[in-house]
């Protein structure tokens, strides 16, 4: 089972500003749609049937998000995403955009999401058969915080430069 999942993705001309750069708010747009694609073709599940399903699903608690390098227009860019920590209930996901050989970063995101029921409107516990997924993609890192993973692939990718 895939740890770290890819995706190629294109930038389209409405989401992006003035001087062709991927507006900032649109990255955003990008790395959770790539995210739920990937885990629905990786892993079968597809969190609105999910939801539909079950009555919970996940929702963003929080993201931390460096903007490297420009992402431009009709550029193709590498979606790469992982799981790097959960509990019972909180989700830490990694996503990086490349441009498409992946030789230049353009931005690194940590998205938490909680674990939440929809009908009750609290936090949830996951269910055992997602912790079991979790344990089995779970791809953890040396850093603990955003700031050293951030420090830590800037001088990663500037060495392979």
């Amino acid at each position: 089972m895939e740890k770290i999942l890819k995706t190629q993705r294109k930038i389209r001309f409405q989401d992006c500003d003035p001087f062709n750069h991927l507006n900032n708010s649109k990255y955003l747009d990008y790395f959770i749609n790539a995210r739920e694609d990937q885990i629905a073709e990786s892993y079968g599940l597809d969190v609105f049937k999910f939801l539909k399903s079950s009555g919970v699903s996940w929702v963003v608690l929080s993201n931390q998000i460096s903007y490297i390098k420009p992402a431009f227009t009709m550029e193709t860019v590498v979606i790469e995403s992982q799981l790097i920590q959960y509990t019972d209930k909180i989700l830490l996901v990694e996503l990086k955009m490349w441009n498409e050989d992946e030789t230049e970063l353009k931005a690194l995101l940590w998205t938490k999401f909680i674990h939440f029921n929809i009908q009750t409107q609290k936090i949830a516990n996951h269910a055992p058969d997602l912790m079991e997924l979790f344990e089995r993609v779970l791809m953890p890192l040396q850093e603990s915080t955003f700031d050293e993973r951030s420090l830590a692939i800037l001088k990663k990718t500037r060495n392979l430069a």
